[in-house]
């Protein structure tokens, strides 16, 4: 939810913007490769807590929450319905949900969220550390900078130009990675958030980009992204190390240059 901002980024090209429709053979491409997807590395049972995008819901999750319970994972949706409107009532939920999961199972919880989606996941863990394994943000808008968002106009229409979550100095610095383990994922063909934006700073030593080919309305079910995200899941709890594609895979993932 980045502040309000009059710098000089900008959103994706119009190009990108009108070619989002490729997210339909994303999808295609999911269900055409889901026997192989299911052959990913298997999890250790732990909590996974998927977080929509903007102005969608559950349903737009429902595809990789699928695939990560057939990976042996306790994959959740969110409890809160539309994600329309960044308030307390929200965080408040979601700490709720938080707090519930982990004290369920014990174990830490792992955080996967979509566009705006991300953005919450981030700052969820940054609120509650001890409760979060790690986090994955899909082409998320991780600055302090609208302007990289061709949403920016809605999303301040609904929310205001200082949303409400924004008390207690929560959500003000959006490029400050969580103190956990922390993967961006991001597309430089993204439509709807200028790739530059999705870049995470090394603000510490588990922090890393992921580079794939894709749109930004297709990143919850490209194929590439379920591959990157079932290596990231399958880390032991407490090791980390940057991700490293298969040989097999390589093809998926361009080399990332800033």
């Amino acid at each position: 939810m980045p502040q309000a901002n009059r710098s000089s980024m900008r959103g994706p090209r119009r190009i990108f913007t009108l070619a989002e429709g490729r997210a339909m053979f994303e999808l295609g491409a999911f269900f055409a490769t889901r026997p192989l997807l299911g052959t990913l590395p298997k999890g250790d049972g732990h909590s996974v807590l998927c977080l929509p995008g903007f102005m969608a819901t559950n349903s737009s999750t429902a595809p990789m929450r699928g695939l990560l319970k057939q990976l042996e994972y306790d994959a959740h949706g969110w409890d809160s319905g539309r994600n329309l409107r960044v308030d307390n009532a929200l965080v408040e939920r979601l700490e709720a949900q938080l707090t519930n999961l982990h004290s369920e199972s014990g174990r830490k919880v792992s955080l996967i969220g979509w566009s705006l989606g991300g953005v919450i996941a981030r700052e969820l863990a940054k609120l509650h550390p001890e409760k979060v394994r790690l986090v994955m943000s899909l082409g998320s808008p991780i600055t302090n900078d609208r302007n990289v968002s061709n949403a920016r106009r809605l999303f301040e229409m609904l929310n205001g130009g200082d949303p409400e979550a924004m008390d207690g100095g929560r959500f003000l610095s959006l490029d400050e990675a969580p103190p956990v383990p922390t993967t961006s994922i991001l597309t430089k063909t993204d439509g709807v958030v200028h790739w530059r934006g999705s870049v995470q700073e090394d603000t510490h030593d588990e922090c890393e980009n992921i580079l794939v080919h894709a749109s930004h309305c297709g990143l919850g079910v490209n194929p590439s992204v379920m591959v990157a995200m079932a290596d990231r899941l399958a880390l032991d709890e407490g090791t980390w190390t940057p991700f490293k594609a298969k040989a097999s895979h390589r093809w998926m993932f361009p080399k990332f240059t800033p």
